[in-house]
């Protein structure tokens, strides 16, 4: 009976004590569901309430026919999706689609090689040399557009430009009243190191902050099987880093694509076709041709096709998140 009894009553009081076993509430259960949305909730309410009705009001205008004689009026004339048909019959803006997603994608690519290495060198060098390089990055970084902008149009000023005089003194060739912006691969070329120049320090601290969490045990031990450096980034510290390239690339083409003081104040406010953006074409169609109604169709595709591109990375990250 002593060895039976044990056993007998370890098999009746397991279920007896799983239906004795406090159970959650309901509405904890449900609480505890919806607190992660109720967290978001007033983020989602403050952009709603920002960018909902501009939006809204944007893609009612991009169904009407609205000139000056309209905005007089306050009152559009209906014409439907003609404004859409407009545009994608029109070869210029096809020509601009391109323009703006090959300037993104050179202009994105640039900046994350060069604020990897650039992050990669900053964990090699010593404390001061660090703290020193950081300074720089973040000096670039605060400073305003406007104000960096300005600097550049110095920089390559048809006049009296420093790197028209350090190019013609170093016997590069004769720079001498050489207009940068006459042909339209250096002006591209210009326009995209500005760009690259002010987002570099971004992405250098973000990446060096990513590079601070990895392991040294893991490249270590990799760097002792004889892998290169190279290697030792590709197989160890890309994978690990792999999140924070995904967000940084992601943001870098949502800031890239719509791009717009940097190529208005350095073309003085008049861009001619050849350097037209989604942005600039937007807004010179609204504001310089009165077609608000049109411009506000391009504002509309621009906006599809950043939420589009957004909408791979963000699947990108939740994969990601997935597979952790």
């Amino acid at each position: 009976m002593s060895t039976r009894f044990p056993a007998a009553a370890a098999t009746v009081s397991e279920p007896a004590l799983s239906a004795q076993r406090p159970r959650r509430p309901f509405a904890s259960r449900l609480g505890s569901r919806a607190a992660p949305y109720l967290l978001i909730l007033p983020a989602c309410l403050v952009i709603g309430a920002v960018l909902g009705y501009p939006l809204y009001f944007m893609g009612h205008l991009s169904l009407e026919h609205y000139g000056l004689f309209q905005l007089i009026r306050h009152k559009g004339e209906w014409i439907g999706l003609k404004n859409y048909s407009q545009i994608l019959h029109d070869h210029l803006f096809w020509h601009v689609v391109a323009r703006t997603l090959a300037f993104t994608a050179a202009a994105v690519s640039l900046t994350m090689v060069f604020g990897t290495l650039i992050a990669l060198l900053l964990a090699e060098l010593g404390s001061k040399m660090r703290l020193l390089l950081t300074g720089g990055l973040i000096f670039v970084w605060a400073m305003p557009v406007v104000v960096a902008v300005a600097v550049w149009s110095w920089m390559v000023d048809f006049e009296f430009g420093v790197a028209n005089w350090l190019l013609t003194y170093l016997h590069v060739g004769n720079f001498n009243h050489h207009d940068w912006f006459a042909n339209t691969w250096s002006g591209w070329a210009i326009i995209t190191s500005l760009v690259v120049w002010g987002a570099i320090p971004f992405v250098t601290l973000m990446v060096y902050a990513g590079l601070t969490q990895v392991p040294q045990e893991l490249v270590e031990a990799a760097a002792t099987d004889g892998a290169s450096p190279w290697r030792v980034f590709r197989d160890v510290t890309m994978p690990l880093l792999k999140p924070i390239f995904v967000i940084l690339t992601s943001l870098s083409i949502i800031w890239d694509f719509q791009v717009f003081n940097q190529i208005w104040i350095l073309l003085n406010g008049q861009p001619p076709p050849d350097y037209f953006t989604m942005s600039i074409y937007a807004f010179t169609t609204s504001f310089q041709q009165s077609e608000y109604g049109l411009g506000s169709a391009i504002a509309l595709v621009m906006v599809a096709i950043l939420l589009i591109v957004s909408f791979v990375y963000i699947r990108q990250m939740v994969k990601i998140g997935d597979a952790e």
